[in-house]
C-alpha cells in the first residue's frame, strides 16, 4: 500500500494544482455550472474507487461487500475525509450542501437513476416459479416478518423517541411510520448469496427464505406506499385524519392493483414488442427505458421511484427475454449501483452516533429489528412441517436488511421525515443485521439435521442425462445444442462464468442444462422431455455429418509447407526459444536411431531435470499427438508436442542427429533437428508462441549455425538473442 501511495503522489499533486487552477479562474456568475459539473466528475471517480475498494475488502474478510461500500461512503463522506478543506475547494471535494441532506442533487439524481436501476433487476430476478411452490410457507413467513417488523420498529420509535427528540411521537408520525417500514424489508441479494455458496437454495429453509425474502420486499413496498399517503394526509392538518389516511391509503392500493394487472397482461405482449428490437442490447435498453417511464409515473401518482421500477422488473421477470436485459445491464449496474450504496454512507454523520441517547436508541432499534425476523419470520414455519432448527434458519435467513431499506431511508431523510440522527440509526441497524446474519445462519445449516418434520414428497422435475465417449465431443455438442435453441427463437443464458451452467427460455418455457464432464445434464418436467429428446437428435445428426466430413482426406501437406515457408523465408530471430529452455535441456549428438528412440531420450532428459511429474502419462501424449499427424516438418525439422497434465509449465528439449533419421517428415528427408516440447492441459501456456518461436530461430542460417554446433554451450550460445550493435 505505501509504494502504491509513494507512486500515485505525484499525479495527486498534479490533480490538486489543477482543481486549485480551475476553482480560481473564471467568474462564479459564468463558470458556476463548469464548476458544479468539474466537481461531480471528481466526486464520481473518488466514490468509484472508494466503492470498489471497500466491497474487495469485505469479500476479501467473507463479508457482503455491500457494507464494505457502505463503510468507504462514511469514511469518504462530508462529514469524515470528503469535508476537509483543499487548494480551491475550502470546503473540501464534498461539501455540506444542507444541514438536513449533506450530497449535492446531481449526486442525489444519479442515486435516484441507481435505485431505479437496482429495483428494477430485483424485479428482474424474482423467480415467481420457485417461491410458488413455497407460497403458503412464504407468504406467512413474509407477512408474519413484516407486521412483527414494522410494530416493533414503530413501537421503539414511539416508547424511546424521547432519546432523541424533545416531544412525545405518537404511532403514524412520519420519524415512527418510515422507521417502522425500514425494519420490514429483507435482502433478497444478501440472503440468496449466503444460500448460494453453501449450495442450500434448493432446499426448503432456502426456497422458503428467498420466497418470503420477495414477499417481504413486496410488502415493504407498498407499506411505504401507504406510509407515504398516511404523512402527506396528516402534514397538512397536522393533525391525523382518518379519512383523508384511508383515501389516499386505497388510492395508492388501487394505483398499485391496476398496476400490477396491467403488467401481468401485458408483460408477454411487452416482451414481443422488445423482441421487435432484436439484438439483445437494445432489449435491455428499452426495457429499462420502459421502467423509468413507469417509475415516473408512479411518482406523479404518488408513489415512489423504486415502486414503479420494482412493478416494471416483476412484471417482465416471467418472460423469455429477463435474463438477456439483466446481462446486458450488468455493466450498468457494476457501475451505478456500488455509487448508490457509497453516497448512502456518506450521509451518515457519525459524530452524531457516538453520544449515548443516539446509541442506546439505535441499540434498541437494532435489537428489535433482530426479534421482530428471528420471531415473525420463524414463528409461522413451525405449523407449516418445520422443526424449531429450520424456523431458526428461516428467521434468521430473513434477519439481513439491504437495499430496500436503504432506500427507504434515504426518501425519508430526502423529504425531511428523518433527522440525520434517525438515517444514522437505520443505517447502523441495516449493517448490524447484515454483519451477524450470515455466520449464524452458515453455522445453523452445519447442523447435520433436516429442518422439516416431514420429508417432502417428490419433485415434478426430472434430470435427463446424456453420456458422450470424450470432453471435446460434449463441448461441441453444448455448442451445437445452443445455436440449435437460439435458431429455434430461444433464449439461452450461461448462468456460472466459470461452471457450463444453462438456461434456456421462450416465452413461460424455462428448461435448465449443464455439462459435467463429459455428461450433459438436463433439468426439465414432463412435458419439455420430448423436446429435449427431439433437441439431441437433430444435434447428433449434424454432428454424424459433419463427422462424416471430416472423414474425407485432407491437404495437411500444405497447411504444414506454409509454416516452414515462414520459417525459410522470415529473417532468423534468435534469443525467443531460450526462455522456454535451459542449457540442461540441449542434446548435441542423440544416439537414437528411430523417431519413437528420439522422443524417448529428449523425454529422460527432461525427466532427469524434474520438470516432469510423470513420464508415462507425457510419452503417452506426445505419442498420440504423432499418431494423428506426424510432427516431421520440412528441412530436417521435427516438432514432437503433447498437452498433458505431467508438466505444469511449458518444457522443451532439443536434440540434433546430423546424420538425419525417419521421423516420416512431409518432405520425406532425413530429421537432423528435434524440437520435443510439453505443455500443460489445463490452464495456460504459451504453447502457439512456442511453436511460433520455432519457426522464426530456425531459418536457413540459424539450423546451419545450430547442426555446426558440438556441445550443448555451443547450442546455447548459437539460441542466445544477437547483442545489439
Amino acid at each position: 500500500m505505501y509504494k502504491v501511495m509513494k507512486k500515485a503522489l505525484p499525479a495527486i499533486i498534479v490533480l490538486g494544482w489543477f482543481i486549485y487552477a480551475a476553482g480560481s479562474e473564471g467568474s462564479p456568475a459564468t463558470s458556476d455550472m463548469t464548476n458544479r459539473m468539474m466537481l461531480l466528475a471528481l466526486e464520481l471517480g473518488i466514490i468509484l474507487f472508494a466503492a470498489r475498494l471497500g466491497n474487495l475488502l469485505f469479500e476479501k474478510i467473507r463479508l457482503p461487500g455491500v457494507l464494505g461500500e457502505l463503510i468507504a461512503g462514511i469514511f469518504i463522506g462530508p462529514y469524515v475525509l470528503g469535508g476537509a478543506a483543499l487548494p480551491g475547494l475550502p470546503q473540501g471535494l464534498f461539501p455540506v450542501y444542507a444541514a438536513n441532506f449533506p450530497i449535492s442533487p446531481e449526486l442525489y439524481g444519479i442515486c435516484s437513476i441507481a435505485s431505479i436501476v437496482l429495483l428494477f433487476v430485483v424485479g428482474l430476478e424474482t423467480d415467481l416459479k420457485l417461491f410458488l411452490r413455497f407460497s403458503v410457507a412464504g407468504l406467512f413467513v413474509g407477512l408474519g416478518g413484516v407486521i412483527f417488523s414494522f410494530v416493533l420498529g414503530a413501537g421503539v420509535a414511539v416508547l424511546f423517541s424521547g432519546l432523541l427528540t424533545a416531544t412525545r411521537l405518537h404511532f403514524l408520525s412520519p420519524f415512527s411510520l418510515l422507521l417502522g417500514v425500514v425494519s420490514t424489508a429483507t435482502s433478497v441479494g444478501i440472503t440468496a448469496r449466503i444460500l448460494s455458496e453453501k449450495n442450500k437454495m434448493d432446499t426448503a429453509e432456502g426456497v422458503t427464505i428467498l420466497a418470503g425474502a420477495v414477499i417481504d420486499d413486496i410488502l415493504c413496498i407498498l407499506c411505504l406506499t401507504i406510509g407515504l399517503g398516511i404523512i402527506a394526509a396528516s402534514s397538512g392538518s397536522g393533525g391525523v385524519e382518518w379519512v383523508q389516511i384511508g383515501l389516499i391509503a386505497l388510492k395508492s392500493l388501487v394505483v398499485l392493483f391496476i398496476t400490477v394487472t396491467i403488467g401481468a397482461l401485458t408483460s408477454q405482449r411487452i416482451s414481443l414488442l422488445l423482441k421487435w428490437f432484436r439484438d439483445r442490447t437494445s432489449i435491455a435498453i428499452m426495457a429499462f427505458g420502459l421502467a423509468l417511464l413507469v417509475a415516473g409515473l408512479l411518482e406523479e401518482a404518488g408513489l415512489a421511484l423504486i415502486i414503479g421500477a420494482y412493478l416494471t422488473g416483476l412484471s417482465l421477470s416471467k418472460t423469455d427475454v429477463s435474463r438477456a436485459i439483466v446481462e446486458r445491464l450488468g455493466a450498468v449496474y457494476s457501475l451505478i449501483v456500488p455509487v448508490f450504496f457509497t453516497v448512502m454512507g456518506m450521509l451518515v454523520n457519525p459524530r452524531l452516533l457516538f453520544s449515548w441517547p443516539v446509541l442506546a436508541f439505535g441499540g434498541l432499534y437494532t435489537l428489535s429489528a433482530i426479534l421482530a425476523k428471528v420471531i415473525g419470520c420463524g414463528l409461522p414455519t413451525l405449523f407449516l412441517n418445520f422443526n424449531l432448527l429450520g424456523a431458526l434458519r428461516v428467521g434468521f435467513g430473513m434477519l439481513p436488511r439491504g437495499e430496500v431499506a436503504l432506500i427507504v431511508t434515504s426518501i425519508g431523510l430526502t423529504a425531511g421525515f428523518l433527522t440525520p440522527e434517525a438515517f444514522g440509526i437505520a443505517v447502523m441497524m441495516i449493517l448490524i443485521t447484515t454483519l451477524i446474519a450470515p455466520p449464524i445462519l452458515v453455522n445453523l445449516f452445519r447442523i447435520p439435521h433436516s429442518g422439516l418434520t416431514k420429508a417432502l414428497p417428490e419433485s415434478h422435475y426430472q434430470q435427463i442425462t446424456f453420456d458422450f465417449p470424450s470432453l471435446q465431443v460434449t463441448e461441441m455438442l453444448v455448442t451445437e445444442l445452443i445455436e440449435l435453441f437460439e435458431s429455434e427463437g430461444y433464449f439461452v443464458y450461461h448462468l456460472d462464468q466459470v461452471e457450463p451452467v444453462y438456461q434456456i427460455r421462450k416465452e413461460s418455457e424455462t428448461i435448465s442444462f449443464s455439462q459435467q464432464g463429459t455428461t450433459i445434464v438436463f433439468d426439465c418436467d414432463e412435458k419439455t422431455i420430448a423436446l429435449i429428446n427431439t433437441a439431441m437428435y437433430e444435434v447428433l445428426a449434424e454432428f454424424e455429418q459433419t463427422l462424416a466430413g471430416l472423414k474425407k482426406p485432407i491437404d495437411t501437406s500444405t497447411i504444414l509447407s506454409r509454416q516452414i515457408q515462414v520459417t525459410s523465408e522470415t529473417p532468423s530471430t534468435p534469443g525467443l526459444l531460450v526462455n522456454y529452455l535451459s542449457p540442461d535441456d540441449l542434446v548435441p549428438h542423440l544416439r537414437a536411431n528411430t523417431k519413437i528412440e528420439a522422443i524417448d531420450e529428449l523425454l529422460k532428459v527432461l525427466n532427469r531435470r524434474g520438470v516432469i511429474k510423470n513420464l508415462h502419462r507425457a510419452r503417452k501424449a506426445i505419442l498420440e499427438r504423432e499418431e494423428i499427424l506426424s510432427t516431421g516438418i520440412q528441412y530436417g525439422i521435427a516438432i514432437p508436442h503433447g498437452k498433458t497434465d505431467a508438466v505444469s509449465h511449458l518444457v522443451c528439449a532439443i536434440g540434433l542427429k546430423p546424420e538425419g533419421l525417419d521421423f516420416q517428415a512431409i518432405d520425406g528427408l532425413p530429421t537432423r533437428i528435434i524440437v520435443l516440447s510439453l505443455s500443460p492441459k489445463s490452464g495456460t501456456a504459451p504453447h502457439l508462441q512456442f511453436l511460433s518461436a520455432i519457426s522464426q530461430t530456425l531459418d536457413e542460417s540459424g539450423r546451419q549455425r545450430l547442426l555446426q554446433c558440438q556441445t550443448a554451450a555451443e547450442m546455447w550460445q548459437n539460441l542466445q538473442p544477437a547483442k545489439a550493435s
